[in-house]
Order: C-alpha cells, then structure tokens, then sequence
C-alpha cells in the first residue's frame, strides 16, 4: 500500500502510475538463515491494504494464528506512512508495536537497514531472533506461509496445498494476468493524475473483469466454485483482496465506476460471496470499517475533504437472497 508521497513520486510525465518493487525478498527455510520455528516470526499488517490481507487469509487458512503474530497498523496513513495506534484511539483490531514500541512501520525498515532508502510497505514479515525483515513481498509471504511451517502444524492444516503443483502453470497463467489487469489496474485507474492514462486504466480495468466474468460462468457451469476448478488456491486469494473492495471502494473513490460487482457482474458476485461467506478466512480477515476509511481518508489528493461515503449498503450482499 503506498503514501500520498509515493503517489506523487511513482506518476511520470504522463500521469501514469507506478508502482515500485519490493526490496526484501529472502525466505524460510530448513536451510536457514530463517528457519521455520514457533512464535520467532511476526507479521505486520494493515487490515486496509490488499496486499497484506493476502497474507492474513493464507496465515487462517494454513492453522498459523497460533505460530506467528500479528500486528494491526492505525487505517489511516499520512505523508510519513503506516502507523501504529495507541491504546487511547481505541481503533478495533490495532495494538501498539509489540517488541520495540515503535510508532511507525518505517521504523522497522531502518532496524533491518539503518541505510534504507525504499518505500515502507506493508505486510512485512520480521524475524524476530534475528531482528530484520525476512520478506516485504505479499506473493512471496504467502508461499512461505503455504509451506515452509507443515512440519509445525496440524496434519489437516498441513495438507492444504494454495500452489499444488499440477495446478501451477494455470495459477501462474491467471496471476500474470489478474495482478497487472485487475489488482493493480483499480491504482493505475485511482492514482492517474492526466484523463488520458485514467481513461485507459479503467477501460482495460473493465475488459478484464469482462473476461473474469466469462470464465466464471463457464466455471459455474461446470459447478466449479474457484478459478481453476474446484480447489482454493492463491490465485483466489490474490483475486478476492480487490474483488471485496471494489463496490465498497474502488467504485467510487478510484473513479472505477463503469460497474459494480453487485450488479452487472453476476458470476463474479456469487464467486465473491461464497469465498466470505463460506470460508472464515476470508470473512474473518475483512475489515470494512478500516478499508473504507483508509482509502478516503489517507488520499486527500484524490478525496481532499476526507469524507467517507455511507454506502454501497450492505457493504457485501448475503449469500442467498
């Protein structure tokens, strides 16, 4: 998730934004030098921010609430990034910074590298016994987390597979086309400072939700819940962290207003609900409250006054009529 700075910086000349890599890319392993241990590993977080939510699906998902922490950044993020509350705010879900009493999430960037000179994102994940972040990159964060701990937890949880092997090609397939199309076309379409680039964002941003549509259906058809049939994978977990969001946000505040999920996308819809409403992973992890008020109050650029729109009510549909 990234700053009013980072906006600013990250459009070029034409308007168009970029966004920059993560910088922290190293694993858990028996190799070492992170090895998978309980409790030596901690995860940082905004409830906001759909990379980090990524994270916290694939932690429930995988029996790991009991073997790494979390920690919940403030939902409002000014021109310094992410910071962590105080217990007088009383914002749900939040707590102080656990193990140094930091008060920003940059801060634990300039712990791991005193030099550092990149953006302070969030999900971070910190190794606590050697005190550095092991990884800053959601993608990478979850396939750790789908493997590296299986010898550590329950059998029933171990078995969960979200990158099964003979399904890899087609989840590869769909993430190179969902992440730069979908996850993060709703921030070139929002972020775009020129007509132009917004223009060509959002149209590109609505012809692939067309096509999600059209496989979905076939999917439907064929009485498959997910996108690559009937097994949950990464792919929907990286897919559902945009889709949540779009009617309560993306919709209106990103000016991603062609359609709504709730009403010209059927296939995607039911898709979307069955994933919160069926799975507590997915529901669980949710929070609106923190999602809404984010994004309407951390973008002046974009929304100067702060105000956060009341509806779409409810922010999801139910399941079932």
């Amino acid at each position: 998730m990234t700053s009013k700075i980072e906006i600013q910086k990250f459009a070029n000349e034409k308007g168009e934004y970029k966004r920059l890599p993560s910088v922290f890319r190293n694993t858990i392993s028996k190799d070492g030098p992170h090895f998978p241990e309980i409790n030596r590993y901690h995860l940082y977080v905004s409830l906001a921010c759909p990379w980090a939510h990524r994270t916290l699906i694939t932690r429930v998902l995988k029996g790991l609430t009991g073997i790494i922490g979390v920690t919940v950044v403030h939902w409002h993020m000014d021109n310094n990034g992410w910071r962590f509350a105080t217990p007088d705010e009383n914002i749900p879900e939040t707590s102080p910074e656990p193990y140094y009493g930091f008060q920003r999430i940059k801060d634990l960037y300039f712990k791991a590298n005193p030099n550092y000179e990149g953006r302070f994102t969030v999900p971070v994940l910190w190794d606590k016994k050697l005190e550095t972040i092991v990884n800053n990159e959601s993608s990478e964060i979850i396939r750790i987390l789908n493997t590296e701990f299986n010898s550590l937890i329950e059998p029933q949880f171990a078995e969960i597979d979200i990158y099964p092997e003979p399904l890899r090609s087609q989840i590869d397939e769909l993430n190179d086309w969902i992440y730069p199309n979908i996850n993060n076309a709703v921030y070139k379409s929002g972020f775009a400072t020129k007509q132009e680039p917004y223009e060509t964002e959002v149209n590109n941003l609505f012809e692939h939700l067309d096509k999600l549509e059209k496989i979905l259906a076939t999917n439907h058809a064929n009485t498959e819940e997910f996108l690559t049939g009937n097994t949950l994978t990464e792919a929907d977990i990286r897919l559902f962290t945009t889709l949540i969001r779009f009617d309560p946000v993306y919709h209106q505040h990103f000016k991603c207003n062609i359609k709504m999920i709730r009403h010209d996308y059927p296939h995607i819809h039911r898709y979307m609900r069955n994933l919160y409403w069926k799975n507590e992973a997915f529901k669980s992890t949710t929070n609106f409250e923190h999602i809404k008020k984010h994004y309407t109050k951390s973008h002046p650029q974009v929304n100067p006054h702060g105000i956060t729109p009341v509806g779409p009510v409810p922010d999801v549909m139910p399941l079932y009529p």
